[in-house]
């Protein structure tokens, strides 16, 4: 049974006979309601300060990833900052479960990671996720990608289709194909691929691709651009081999 009052904050206080009762503080002030679900409590009131200094935001917060989950299902938040290391759910098994649910799957996710955790980052990248912040972080790097994300959201799509040697894209479906042969990309490798075919021949700096392709206002962090890079090589074969590297700026689809 729950007891809610709403005097100030919103305090649902919850009572189980078998557990301590356990208070969540949820912040009553309208805005973009952003779902924290981290178990450190510094890095957990780094960010809701962050946020609030931004303002605009609504800051839900879960210290553990199967309340992080539940919190995502009841609250319908428009994005989810998530760690992935935490107790009772891993977070790579929440994104698992909310990008294979229909009523969760389009709700953006951010990932927290130590940089030691490549193979997980590219996992949660491969299940959904939106993108990743390496720990130790800035909080003010977390709400620029948060704002970003968030901007990426609410832009209309590019229906446009196009055509690149063996790479197909139609914009309407959202489809890939090399060679007739259908491509599985996330939405942020989609945007990638189509933003390199679009200027092809073209260098692309990574700080523009961080602007165009990800939202990004100022340059964070360009290690994203590459990672994403390889993976979309990596997933279009050997006709991943025309998107060249341009050693000190960035990336090019080379022509013909």
């Amino acid at each position: 049974m729950s007891f809610p009052w709403s005097v100030g904050p919103i305090i649902p206080v919850f009572f189980n006979p078998h557990q301590s009762a356990t208070i969540a503080v949820v912040s009553a002030i309208p805005g973009k309601k952003v779902l924290v679900v981290e178990d450190e409590a510094d890095v957990v009131e780094m960010l809701v300060r962050a946020f609030k200094r931004a303002a605009g935001f609504n800051i839900i917060t879960a210290d553990d990833g199967a309340l992080g989950l539940r919190r995502a299902r009841e609250e319908s938040p428009l994005l989810v900052i998530l760690d992935l290391m935490l107790p009772k759910m891993p977070g790579l098994e929440v994104c698992k479960i909310l990008k294979g649910d229909s009523l969760t799957r389009h709700i953006p996710i951010l990932m927290l990671t130590a940089k030691a955790e490549e193979i997980d980052r590219i996992v949660g990248l491969e299940l959904g996720a939106d993108d990743y912040v390496s720990k130790p972080f800035s909080p003010r790097e977390v709400v620029l990608r948060a704002q970003a994300i968030l901007r990426r959201s609410e832009a209309p799509d590019d229906v446009q289709s196009l055509v690149a040697g063996p790479i197909q894209i139609d914009g309407l479906r959202h489809h890939v194909s090399v060679n007739g042969k259908t491509v599985h990309l996330t939405s942020l490798e989609y945007k990638l691929l189509r933003t390199l075919v679009q200027r092809h021949g073209r260098v692309q700096e990574r700080d523009r691709l961080l602007s165009d392709v990800w939202g990004y206002e100022s340059v964070i962090d360009t290690r994203t651009v590459d990672t994403h890079v390889r993976r979309l090589r990596e997933k279009l074969g050997k006709a991943g081999d025309a998107i060249e590297t341009i050693r000190g700026f960035g990336y090019r689809l080379r022509e013909g």
